[in-house]
């Protein structure tokens, strides 16, 4: 069974190989949002981008499920409307601001 530095060692490596394919700056922005604020829907995520990129709905919905399976960073919660919110789980905040560079 894995320490939990161990873990925190993969999350890192998974989340630094994630965003070296990065080409346009999305996937950085997407995770400053996410520590940004507390909880936030993909619709939110996508207004916001669109002020900066040109993005769809179904793109950040994959980026955002990339993100909280394969790098397990995020954790949802579906509220009584059936829509989920994402968050960054408290213990890989500094992780993600370190690598992210979130001022």
């Amino acid at each position: 069974m894995r320490s939990p530095t161990e873990i925190r060692r993969v999350i890192e490596g998974r989340l630094r190989s994630y965003l070296s394919r990065d080409r346009t700056g999305i996937r950085r922005e997407v995770l400053r949002l996410l520590v940004k604020t507390k909880s936030i829907t993909i619709a939110e995520i996508v207004l916001e981008l669109q002020k900066q990129f040109v993005v769809t709905f179904h793109a950040i919905a994959s980026m955002i499920g990339i993100i909280a399976s394969r790098i397990g960073i995020l954790s949802s919660m579906r509220n009584a409307d059936g829509v989920n919110s994402y968050e960054l789980k408290e213990k890989y905040f500094d992780v993600v601001i370190r690598i992210v560079g979130v001022c």
